[in-house]
């Protein structure tokens, strides 16, 4: 379990940078062009993930459940 306490840090380090860049590069959704702050929102048609867009849609999720999990056994370890 110490092994674990030394490395958890980095793997949550590398997992945060991770999930900065998989947000990066997403498309932004076009209901978010103002509508949060009193905008019209926009045209606020529904599109399908396809391609690389779905994978970094899923690969986004995927890192997001890892970071919580390990941020998780940082505070119970």
């Amino acid at each position: 379990m110490n092994t674990i306490t030394h490395i958890l840090p980095w793997i949550e380090l590398a997992l945060s940078v991770i999930m900065v860049v998989l947000v990066l590069l997403q498309r932004p959704a076009d209901g978010i062009d103002g509508s949060a702050f009193g905008g019209t929102g926009g045209n606020m048609t529904y599109f399908a993930r396809r391609g690389a867009e779905r994978f970094l849609f899923v690969a986004t999720i995927v890192v997001a459940i890892l970071l919580a999990a390990s941020a998780f056994l940082a505070l119970v370890g």
